[in-house]
């Protein structure tokens, strides 16, 4: 069973979602909060494995709960929840520790699927909307050289695996053009995290972007 907590301050989104997500059997909305603070709290209390985050909100915004939430002993994976998908908020959403994102209007079935693809630890970010987001970025030319300095300290191996997160492929999709296991590709994958000291596959594919990594391997 996948323990969702829904945070938004409109209520009436809470409960769609709610119905929404309560119609699948493997999936129980176990929370919900529609502030930032009353988010975390809600993590803390429910102890859920995926979060559902609206950014704009009063108070206590999506981005300092997801930087809150990201400092606890075992976080859940946190999924924004949002209006339009090349809003910078999101990107500062995604640096912050998020998954990914899910657009509001997202189809109910195509919401239930991503919810379990997001649950299993898989990146919710179309390689298009990386682009986009990233192509919209107003990121200083500091950044984009610490990304590649990041970048310098990998192999040539883990760099290819780093591209392939940067294109928003799974981990079997990387083991197979790179004819590596998969076992293999995690392997690579959490050692990459731990060099980049990025917080889930979605912040390393974005450092990917910044370096201009992505597309080295096809």
């Amino acid at each position: 069973m996948i323990r969702v907590a829904v945070v938004d301050d409109e209520p009436m989104v809470c409960a769609h979602l709610r119905t929404i997500l309560g119609s699948a059997g493997d999936i129980e909305v176990v929370d919900e909060a529609h502030d930032g603070a009353a988010g975390v709290e809600a993590v803390v209390r429910s102890r859920p494995d995926l979060v559902l985050m609206d950014l704009r909100m009063p108070g206590v915004d999506g981005v300092t709960a997801i930087e809150r939430i990201g400092q606890l002993a075992q976080p859940p994976v946190v999924v924004v929840l949002t209006t339009f998908d090349a809003d910078q908020y999101v990107l500062r959403a995604l640096r912050a520790g998020a998954a990914g994102f899910l657009v509001k209007s997202t189809p109910p079935e195509d919401l239930i699927g991503l919810v379990r693809v997001a649950a299993e630890g898989n990146t919710v970010l179309s390689p298009a909307a990386a682009r986009r987001l990233i192509a919209a970025s107003a990121d200083s030319q500091s950044a984009r050289d610490r990304a590649r300095e990041l970048v310098g300290t990998l192999t040539e191996r883990e760099a290819e695996v780093l591209a392939g997160l940067g294109q928003g492929l799974s981990n079997a999709q990387i083991a197979g053009r790179l004819f590596l296991s998969e076992a293999t590709v995690k392997g690579y994958i959490s050692r990459i995290l731990v060099k980049l000291d990025c917080a889930n596959r979605t912040q390393a594919g974005l450092l990917a972007h910044d370096a201009g990594i992505v597309g080295k391997i096809d």
